[in-house]
């Protein structure tokens, strides 16, 4: 998985453009951009506007999310209302391993690493479902690691699953019954303890396909994507390949990498939360201003995109502060995300 994606010629070291193989959150609305600006600017207010707030997006793909945010920032509306203009003080690094997009604007940093230290905001969407892992199965003779046949898609087992692989699955995924399969993912809670352990103060949010320990997937849930459609993830290069997230695996490996609070919910009642319901404009607008009325609608349609259940209002949103309070919104919704979370639903 890892030589296919990120390997000499792999599908993200090519430069492939994530929003021609599938559709994310961050392609479909600048809402998505405008509601991540929100959390920089809480972020900026309690940091007392200093004069550099570091904005960094991991698996930033071709950046359209940090370009979208630093377009949103110039806005009059955008500016604290004390203290020098934000989009002034925005440091933008886009994390990568594909080649720098052409004609990118020169305000975002590019590079395959993240940076040593950050004080501000990390977004991360649909990166941990990208991070390489291998897979478990519960044979006859034990818990076995999958091995893949790169040409055909074939699969036999291969060694026993040992050390820290074991310590994890035994921790987040206890696999049973036989056949039963497992996507052993202490790589993905290693990068985001690292990301966490990197913030001075600052809020970092990961956006991904998620599951809980009471709801793993029996079967594992890898999957290939190419040209806009899903595929046989056979890990040749040609596609992406991606899994979805143990996110409570993630949120406590952030919590022991130094988060001082945590928010484990979904992006429908984050987004909800923060003011994106996806309602229709009154009819009686479009008589008014039809103009105004098609705006509208279209912001609607947006908003109900990516606010739906079972589409990408479905995703998980883990969100971790580290020595500053969550955004007002998500602090309301602790209680009731808390309780999801105790009774398995991400």
């Amino acid at each position: 998985m890892r030589e296919a994606l990120y390997g000499r010629g792999g599908f993200y070291t090519r430069g492939e453009r994530p929003g021609a193989h599938f559709r994310t959150s961050v392609h479909a609305s600048a809402r998505y951009a405008a509601v991540m600006l929100a959390l920089l600017r809480h972020v900026d207010d309690a940091l007392g506007h200093p004069p550099r707030v570091d904005l960094v997006d991991v698996g930033a793909g071709q950046a359209d999310l940090l370009a979208g945010i630093l377009d949103l920032a110039q806005r009059p509306g955008a500016q604290p209302a004390a203290g020098p203009p934000l989009a002034a003080r925005i440091t933008a690094q886009a994390v990568d391993v594909a080649p720098r997009p052409p004609r990118l604007s020169p305000r975002i940093r590019w590079g395959p690493a993240l940076p040593a230290r950050i004080t501000g905001l990390v977004m991360a969407s649909e990166w941990l479902d990208s991070i390489p892992l291998d897979i478990a199965e519960l044979t006859p003779d034990g818990l076995r690691i999958m091995l893949v046949d790169t040409a055909t898609g074939a699969e036999r087992a291969g060694p026993a699953v040992s050390g820290a692989d074991l310590a994890w699955l035994s921790r987040w995924w206890p696999l049973r019954p036989p056949g039963a399969r497992a996507e052993i993912g202490h790589p993905r809670c290693a990068a985001w303890a690292d990301v966490i352990g990197r913030l001075d103060r600052g809020l970092a949010v990961a956006a991904d396909y998620g599951h809980l320990l009471t709801t793993r997937p029996e079967a594992g849930s890898m999957a290939g994507f190419r040209g806009g459609r899903s595929v046989p993830p056979v890990p040749d290069g040609s596609r992406d390949l991606t899994a979805h997230v143990a996110i409570d695996a993630c949120a406590a490996a952030g919590s022991a990498a130094g988060a001082t609070q945590t928010l484990l919910s979904t992006q429908r009642a984050v987004l909800r939360a923060a003011g994106l319901g996806g309602r229709r404009p009154p009819l009686s607008l479009a008589e008014r201003d039809p103009a105004r009325y098609l705006a509208a609608l279209q912001a609607a349609a947006e908003e109900a995109e990516l606010t739906d259940p079972a589409g990408l209002g479905g995703f998980s949103w883990l969100v971790q502060a580290v020595r500053l309070p969550l955004p007002t919104p998500l602090r309301d919704l602790l209680p009731g995300a808390q309780a999801a979370l105790a009774a398995g639903r991400a």
